[in-house]
């Protein structure tokens, strides 16, 4: 799971204000009902400290743009009167959230966006084709490719003595053009690192574009039907993000058995300080009452006990584990995988896959 994208909610020492808001606008007075959201969350924060600055730089960034369609939710996060980070959300939050204190609130956000799968997919003509890509931080990108070959395109019906040379010129611009898609498509596979490539559009001009793609994408490729029909690109391009994202999870757990690992929470935050953590695994428990200890600034300073960070003469903060947790991997490089309690057995619900093994005890 890339999250990159939180790297700007880590850079400062807080305290933060973390908000999560259904902005469903579907309703004809669905503006008021945010409004009115928004206003008992600005009070809550309030409430618990929040200065007014940063209050009202969530509220102009609830009502701001860009507007979005349909049913989904906000996550935004604001420190010193700045919002550091305004996420869109797939779906409403199940509750209105706002919460202050010394870390950001985030890991609902990530649970939320869960493992974000770069793909691309095309959807291809016989004059060129639209490209759509989403890359691991869930930034997309668009593109339109045009055919460097633009007639003759259609084949010409009739019996003329010409008909079969434009029914071959036809065929040969067909196939020109889908070089110069599959040439797009790659190179934006390239870009964000894709992991899957969906090709869907004319059924004739499907197998030309991957037929000139190279092998490594080639051996990625879905294909789809027309994007028109019912739905069918989205349902295709859903499908196999869902199978690459259970094949990461499957390899993930393998690694975990066969690589050196931490087990439970004290082995993992010990691993975490001394920069060892490839990978946590990590059951998300948004019940958790679990509580960690840090330090200001080096995303190392975390431990389950304060005497551990005072022994280093650092004033330990207290926060909730899951904030701790996301701050160290954020800052240590490492990486972080949510799994369900039937994929694989820890102890607390947390692992890690570590980097090397010192040998060390993690006591």
């Amino acid at each position: 799971m890339d999250l990159e994208y939180l790297r700007p909610l880590f850079a400062g020492d807080g305290p933060w204000a973390s908000v999560y808001l259904d902005a469903t606008r579907a309703e004809e007075n669905a503006d008021h009902l945010i409004d009115l959201r928004w206003r008992g969350l600005a009070e809550r924060l309030t409430r618990a400290g929040a200065d007014p600055a940063t209050v009202a730089a969530i509220g102009e960034a609830v009502h701001g743009p860009p507007y979005r369609a349909g049913r989904h939710g906000l996550a935004i996060f604001a420190c010193d009167g700045v919002v550091a980070l305004v996420e869109p959300l797939p779906a409403p939050p199940a509750a209105d959230l706002a919460i202050w204190g010394p870390l950001p609130h985030a890991m609902p956000l990530v649970a939320l966006r869960g493992e974000e799968i770069p793909y691309v997919r095309v959807v291809a003509g016989h004059s060129g084709g639209a490209i759509e890509a989403l890359d691991a931080g869930g930034t997309p990108r668009r593109r339109t490719v045009h055919g460097a070959d633009e007639y003759p395109i259609a084949k010409v019906r009739g019996g003329g003595w010409a008909n079969p040379r434009y029914q071959r010129a036809a065929e040969e611009n067909w196939k020109r053009n889908a070089g110069d898609v599959a040439a797009a498509v790659a190179d934006t596979a390239a870009r964000i690192g894709a992991e899957v490539v969906v090709v869907a559009g004319d059924p004739h001009e499907i197998p030309l574009v991957v037929g000139k793609l190279p092998q490594r994408w080639r051996d990625r490729v879905v294909t789809a039907a027309q994007a028109g029909e019912s739905g069918r690109l989205d349902e295709a391009t859903e499908r196999a993000v869902a199978e690459v994202a259970a094949q990461n999870m499957k390899a993930s757990v393998d690694r975990y058995g066969s690589r050196p690992h931490a087990d439970g929470l004290d082995d993992v935050v010990v691993r975490l300080r001394r920069g060892q953590v490839e990978e946590v695994l990590l059951v998300d428990d948004p019940h958790s009452t679990d509580r960690l200890f840090i330090g200001a600034g080096d995303p190392r300073l975390i431990a389950t006990d304060p005497g551990t960070l005072r022994e280093t003469g650092v004033e330990p903060i207290e926060v909730r584990a899951d904030a701790a947790l996301l701050r160290a991997v954020v800052g240590t490089g490492a990486g972080l995988l949510l799994v369900e309690p039937a994929e694989i057995d820890l102890t607390h619900g947390i692992g890690a896959i570590l980097r090397y093994d010192d040998g060390e005890s993690a006591a």
